[in-house]
């Protein structure tokens, strides 16, 4: 399964009681397909908020996407937990629905060694047919899948990828190494190119929300060999690549590319408790990276 070269992690639009806004998720798959040229999506991922909603919501969510892309894009669903009976109970499920893949993380607070992380990406790729992506994010989860460990993984067949967001050096170890139907994703924007020139396949993105068009034009770039034109946009993206997450002071993800995606006039509303929106300084630093 080839998911692309840009895959959005998709915000969950809310109303403002909290409760999901169907109309605005409908206008959302729209726009990322079409304007922002995303190549998959990612439901229910950190971005999609997975930790507040409920299982009941992740399902409704996997479904309608899925029959709103009505096969544009692939769909990637967000069902991987610390629990690894949850996690092979909701890939299950999100399997009955039609999902082209799964997104697993790695598992958090419960702290697992390397073995752990082994048998539990292993037993749910053993119950389910579909393409699994591993997601190594440390920062949230304090544990970090080694290189080692994820090409193991690689060895399974339906362990198809990973999002990495961690240092440029364990990416080129896992992407020397993987086999050559294993795809490598920079979870983090700013190492996208990067990514690109160790042999990684592409990005899972935040931005893409809002310059996925331009991010697109640089990998594309990238790969018809103007590295020169990949190199200059990416120094142009830069800034909105760090300062969705820095703006000024560090936000967490997505209070600040929903706020964006507003100001791109699609409504998406704010984020749930215990993630709160931009303050006023925050929201001023935000209008003037998309200028």
């Amino acid at each position: 399964m080839d998911f692309g070269r840009l895959i959005t992690a998709m915000v969950t639009p809310f109303h403002g009681d909290g409760e999901i806004n169907w109309e605005a998720t409908s206008r959302l798959v729209d726009y990322l397909i079409e304007e922002q040229k995303s190549e998959a999506l990612v439901v229910c991922g950190t971005t999609g908020e997975s930790p507040t909603l409920t299982d009941e919501e992740k399902l409704q969510l996997f479904s309608y996407v899925l029959k709103k892309a009505d096969g544009r894009c692939k769909i990637i669903a967000g069902t991987g937990s610390n629990s690894t009976r949850h996690s092979i109970h909701l890939t299950k499920e999100a399997e009955k629905l039609g999902v082209d893949g799964v997104l697993l993380v790695v598992p958090y607070y419960n702290k697992p060694n390397q073995e752990g992380l082994y048998q539990h990406f292993s037993a749910i790729a053993a119950d389910t047919s579909l393409p699994c992506i591993l997601y190594n994010v440390p920062s949230r989860t304090t544990v970090s899948m080694s290189a080692a460990t994820t090409l193991r993984l690689a060895e399974i067949p339906n362990i198809v990828a990973t999002k990495e967001c961690v240092s440029v050096d364990q990416i080129t170890m896992i992407a020397t190494s993987c086999p050559d139907d294993f795809h490598v994703y920079s979870g983090d924007d700013s190492a996208g190119l990067a990514t690109l020139a160790v042999g990684g396949h592409g990005i899972i993105s935040v931005a893409s929300h809002v310059i996925g068009a331009q991010m697109s034009e640089m990998i594309n770039a990238f790969l018809s060999g103007d590295v020169q034109r990949a190199g200059a946009k990416h120094r142009q993206l830069f800034p909105v690549f760090k300062g969705l997450f820095e703006c000024p002071q560090p936000l967490p993800n997505p209070a600040a590319v929903k706020y964006a995606l507003g100001l791109r006039g699609i409504d998406v509303g704010s984020v749930r408790l215990p993630l709160v929106g931009p303050n006023e300084a925050e929201a001023a630093f935000i209008e003037s990276l998309l200028k």
